[in-house]
């Protein structure tokens, strides 16, 4: 099936047929997923937080193994090795580099010197603007309805600010699943869209067959927003044990915190000292106390739990509102053609005055 195009800035930008991007989403977006993406015209994003630099060169290469399509790294800006993965991404030849927090101006200057395009995510106005004068290319804007960390600003507010505030194209992402939705997006003024729980509702998704089924069933308001994961504000499919990780006490949620750091320091090769600089960055510039950025080591491990070990008893699942109303699982390259063919078919109904 061959997708109709709408090139935009973004397109023009990553040298992609389409835009759309699929979000860089921890233990989901790796190397299939990512390239099944590509292949379908969009910006795929690798999830690198969770690899060691080992992992994330193998990943970076098994995605150029099955694709000649342009692709993203997602980096956390706060990580004690930014800097090394940073220089991977740019010996590797990484076409962009995608950011969850904004990343210092010293990175963006780094990659921007190597030819990478540079896309950080930001929550507010204020953020786009710092990392627009700071020399990035782009911003991905995510309103409240989007999955994981997340603000309360719906994107219908959040994006035309956005928009109005930067000269750089800004992607919209949250509460984008369809056509129409990217139609919408372009008229606020976006250059594209970003999702991730649209994607990882595929059949390219390595997401365990039982976590997908529960996805489905979801209504919308069985998505919820909690801070019971990690103290800040977390997007997620509302379970059993996410009402149990609100009813227990302190000293329960940060006992079950120490042993998830334990674990994910094993599963990642990170030494103690390395986690405890990583928490110092993520506290910095931020009002989170001790006991906040010691419970921020459930996230990684909770998800691995469901994402990866199809554990939906023990492990959270981060979504999108959309969750509630995405029925099936096609292929990337039938997402993506099916988007662009409702987008061009809500173009054409709309009065030619009026078309994007």
């Amino acid at each position: 099936m061959t997708a109709p195009v709408i090139g935009t800035a973004l397109t023009e930008l990553v040298g992609v047929r389409h835009p759309i991007v699929q979000t860089g989403m921890g233990w989901v977006a790796g190397p299939r997923l990512v390239s099944a993406a590509a292949n379908a015209g969009a910006l795929g994003i690798l999830a690198s937080a969770t690899m060691t630099l080992d992992q994330l060169r193998s990943a970076v290469r098994e995605v150029r193994s099955r694709t000649a399509e342009p692709f993203g790294v997602n980096l956390r800006a706060d990580a004690g090795d930014a800097a090394e993965r940073v220089e991977l991404l740019i010996s590797e030849g990484v076409r962009v580099a995608s950011f969850a927090l904004a990343p210092s101006r010293e990175l963006i200057l780094r990659l921007k010197d190597a030819g990478v395009v540079v896309v950080p995510s930001v929550g507010a106005r204020r953020h786009a603007e710092k990392v627009a004068a700071w020399g990035a290319d782009a911003v991905i804007v995510q309103g409240g309805e989007g999955g994981g960390h997340t603000g309360d600003v719906a994107t219908t507010v959040l994006l035309p600010q956005v928009v109005d505030a930067v000269d750089i194209p800004v992607v919209a992402a949250g509460g984008f699943h369809d056509g129409r939705g990217l139609v919408a997006a372009l008229a606020y003024g976006a250059a594209g869209v970003a999702m991730g729980t649209r994607f990882l509702l595929t059949s390219d998704s390595t997401v365990p067959d039982p976590v997908k089924a529960r996805y489905l069933a979801a209504s919308v308001k069985d998505v919820t927003v909690t801070t019971a994961v990690d103290g800040l504000p977390h997007r997620m499919l509302r379970t059993p044990l996410v009402d149990s990780l609100e009813r227990a006490g302190r000293i329960r949620r940060l006992a079950r915190a120490v042993r998830h750091a334990a674990g994910f320091k094993e599963l990642s090769g990170l030494s103690w000292s390395r986690m405890l600089r990583d928490g110092l960055a993520m506290k910095h510039g931020k009002d989170l106390s001790w006991s906040q950025v010691l419970l921020a080591a459930n996230t990684p491990m909770l998800l691995k739990a469901s994402m990866v070990e199809g554990r939906t008893d023990l492990g959270v699942m981060a979504s999108g509102q959309v969750a509630g109303v995405i029925e099936d699982l096609p292929s990337c390259a039938e997402l993506v053609a099916r988007v662009m063919a409702e987008a061009h078919q809500v173009l054409d109904r709309l009065p030619r005055s009026a078309q994007v």
